[in-house]
């Protein structure tokens, strides 16, 4: 029998000793774990190539609880350790085996990173147990305990089967760590992957004698397949497992690079029908099948973070802080590459598959304004492929049923950038020469604003994300010559600053009384009116917001920061009268002042009404007017 002191280089030890004393103790079981399925890895390398002789059995990985005996035992059938490794790897706390056996054998494909993990079970544990019989057939099996002091003892045993056997004496202030349900739930967390089985038990509980024992995991996930392997039902499979509530997703990228990095994975595009569904942390990230995190910010791009999936690679440094890794080249070249994946797939749909990426446009929408505002280089390519849909017109398509008859069905009509510049490019530019987008954020509320305009021939398109407000300004700084006006902005012909009214039939004085009657204060409101001649078909009065004003107000209201201060401002709203509307021609003959007046101000409602912009007492006193009139 040995004993001694653990021979803890100063200089080595600490840095490392910090490094796995994690903020979430419950780390200790992943390290614990994916150490058992390095030495599994390793067994099958060895026998692989010869130097470990005998039949390799049946690999597998138990986690055993017995909360009477306040222990928790990881057990592997893996390579085993001699007792001059167990000085070396335990007590010598300097080495790392993984880190040797990975420089012996770099070309074989092992698990290899949680080396040091072990000193990961001191978090938790008052004492360690450890029972090691080395895969070399003149090995003696040797016993290790230590109680976390540097004081150790190390002897040798009875001969037991291949593989090591861990055993956690859990402390006191862990004893969450003895309850079954905790343990499968940290199993299930970090190990849902792994590629050796890994069976848990409870000493407490009985298990029936024809009940099938089931491992916790999944070991040969679809993103370690070829994707030439794979259908349509393995990729929705795979994301049920990983989202057993979610809806089928809209298409997936499977991601499969080995040079000039080690990245695999699959990222789907869920289907998101309103915009508050958005869901980040949604992407977990894998180190060889092992589950590191959900937190990848600074690996994928922000816009992405969108996206559900996995991401598998070695080559991302684990347990380091988020400056380092924002700094490290191989995140800035995964980040890169994921971005130019995401874009090329979206591309190729598009070119591909028109009608079915228009028709989930609903949800890829989101996907691709966000990355044109927070990455240029996906905006070089992104301008192929993103669409706006018409607000009014619509397309007619001829279906062919089964029996052989037909039938016209509109569909949704949707413009590229180009597109949209092509069919407007004769009405649609100002007198600044820059491309005028008219939009819409609320096709039903701004509906006649929108009939409107289409009857002047301009185009509207819809922008009524919650992105859109951020996505308009945005482009207006990266698109050359482009101005977006919101449909109800100003009255049709002024959106394009043509002033292309025409004269009111009205006199001088009767437009004068005309504009006085509708120079009455509204609460909350800073309201100009002016008189033009606008078309008889046109409404009595339009109801306009300034452009600048009410994005900063938009602004004001999601965001604050600089433009808080608009928030606090009145709606500014101009009034336009429309003289050549003929009810007008009856209002100014009317004898009766009272009635008059109840008349200029309900036409006055409406048009505050079909911005919004018509609330609470002003609301109920509109209503209540428009009863009295009506009797």
């Amino acid at each position: 029998m040995q004993k001694g002191q653990i021979r803890v280089h100063t200089e080595n030890i600490f840095p490392i000793i910090k490094k796995f004393l994690y903020s979430d103790h419950e780390i200790f079981l992943r390290e614990l774990v994916s150490n058992a399925v390095d030495a599994s890895q390793k067994i099958k390398t060895l026998t692989g190539i010869g130097e470990a002789k005998g039949d390799i059995g049946d690999l597998r990985i138990d986690v055993v609880l017995d909360a009477k005996q306040k222990t928790l035992t990881i057990s592997d059938r893996g390579v085993g350790m001699t007792k001059e490794e167990v000085d070396k790897y335990l007590n010598q706390v300097a080495f790392s085996g993984a880190e040797e056996f990975l420089e012996k054998y770099k070309d074989a494909n092992i698990i290899g990173h949680f080396g040091l993990g072990f000193y990961s079970s001191f978090m938790v544990s008052e004492k360690v147990e450890v029972l090691t019989q080395s895969f070399n057939a003149d090995a003696a099996t040797v016993y290790w305990s230590c109680d976390g002091s540097p004081e150790f003892e190390l002897y040798e045993v009875e001969k037991k089967e291949r593989g090591t056997k861990i055993i956690l004496h859990i402390n006191e202030d862990s004893k969450e760590f003895l309850e079954a349900g905790r343990i499968k739930s940290i199993l299930e967390k970090f190990c849902k992957f792994l590629p050796i089985p890994i069976y848990f038990s409870d000493v407490a509980e009985e298990k029936k004698k024809d009940e099938e024992e089931k491992s916790i995991n999944n070991t040969n996930p679809i993103w370690v397949k070829k994707p030439s392997d794979l259908t349509k039902e393995d990729y929705e499979k795979f994301y049920r497992e990983l989202y057993p509530f979610g809806e089928t997703p809209l298409f997936w990228i499977h991601l499969n690079v080995d040079y000039p990095f080690n990245l695999t994975g699959i990222l789907y595009f869920p289907k998101i029908k309103q915009s508050y569904e958005i869901q980040k942390d949604k992407i977990q990230l894998y180190s060889n099948q092992v589950f590191v995190t959900d937190e990848v910010k600074e690996i994928v791009p922000e816009f992405l973070m969108l996206l559900h999936g996995v991401i598998d690679s070695p080559d991302i440094p684990l347990n380091v802080s988020r400056s380092y890794l924002q700094g490290d080249p191989n995140v800035k070249k995964i980040n890169n590459h994921i971005t130019k994946k995401v874009a090329d797939k979206l591309e190729e749909i598009f070119k591909n598959e028109r009608n079915e990426y228009e028709q989930k446009w609903e949800s890829l929408g989101l996907f691709v304004k966000y990355g044109m505002m927070t990455d240029d280089k996906f905006l070089e390519k992104a301008n192929k492929f993103l669409v706006m849909e018409d607000a009014f017109n619509k397309n007619k398509e001829t279906i062919t049923k089964e029996d052989g008859t037909t039938e016209e069905k509109l569909t949704s009509k949707f413009y590229t950038h180009e597109e949209y510049k092509i069919a407007t490019e004769t009405l649609q530019k100002n007198k600044e020469g820059k491309h005028v987008i008219i939009y819409t954020t609320d096709p039903v509320q701004q509906d006649a604003y929108i009939q409107a305009a289409v009857a002047k021939g301009y185009v509207v398109v819809k922008m009524e994300t919650l992105v859109d407000a951020a996505f308009i300004n945005n482009m207006e700084m990266k698109w050359e010559n482009v101005h977006f006006v919101r449909v109800d902005a100003d009255i049709v012909d002024n959106l394009i600053d043509k002033q292309e009214t025409s004269d009111s039939v009205l006199s001088k004085d009767e437009t004068e009384s005309l504009k006085k009657l509708f120079e009455f204060p509204v609460p909350e409101l800073h309201v100009t009116v002016e008189v033009k001649g606008l078309s008889t078909d046109a409404a009595p009065v339009v109801a306009t917001r300034p452009e600048f004003m009410r994005r900063m107000k938009d602004m004001a209201g999601v965001g604050g920061g600089m433009t808080a201060f608009y928030a606090t401002m009145p709606d500014e709203v101009t009034l336009t009268v429309n003289g050549n509307h003929p009810i007008y021609q009856s209002l100014l003959k009317e004898i009766d002042v009272d009635k008059r007046g109840k008349q200029i101000r309900n036409l006055a409602d409406l048009a505050l009404l079909s911005q919004g912009l018509l609330k609470g007492a002003e609301l109920t006193n509109f209503i209540n007017r428009s009863v009295d009139l009506m009797k």
